[in-house]
C-alpha cells in the first residue's frame, strides 16, 4: 500500500487515481507522518442490490404513503402553542 502526503497527492493526483484504479490497491494520504484519508477506486455494483429477508413479502406499503393528511398538516401548522406573531 503506498502513502504519500498531502502535497504529494495534490501534485499528483490524476497520476494516483490512474494507479488506483490500474493495481485496485488503496493510496494513503497522510498529514505530518499520520494517515488521514485514504483513496481507493470505485467499484459499481454489476447489479442492483436484492432486498430480501425474513420480512420479504411480509411488508406493504400503502398507495397513498407520501400523500398529505389535511388534519395533521393543519394541527401543525396552526397550531395554538405557536400562535402566528405577524
Amino acid at each position: 500500500m503506498q502513502i504519500t502526503n498531502i502535497s504529494e497527492a495534490k501534485a499528483s493526483l490524476s497520476y494516483l487515481i490512474k494507479k488506483v484504479q490500474e493495481t485496485d490497491e488503496p493510496v494513503i494520504i497522510g498529514k505530518a507522518g499520520e494517515p488521514v484519508a485514504v483513496l481507493t477506486a470505485y467499484k459499481k455494483n454489476a447489479s442492483p442490490r436484492q432486498l430480501g429477508g425474513s420480512w420479504e413479502g411480509k411488508v406493504k406499503m400503502s398507495a397513498d404513503f407520501d400523500s398529505i393528511d389535511e388534519e395533521i398538516s393543519d394541527s401543525f401548522y396552526n397550531s395554538s402553542l405557536f400562535p402566528d406573531e405577524s
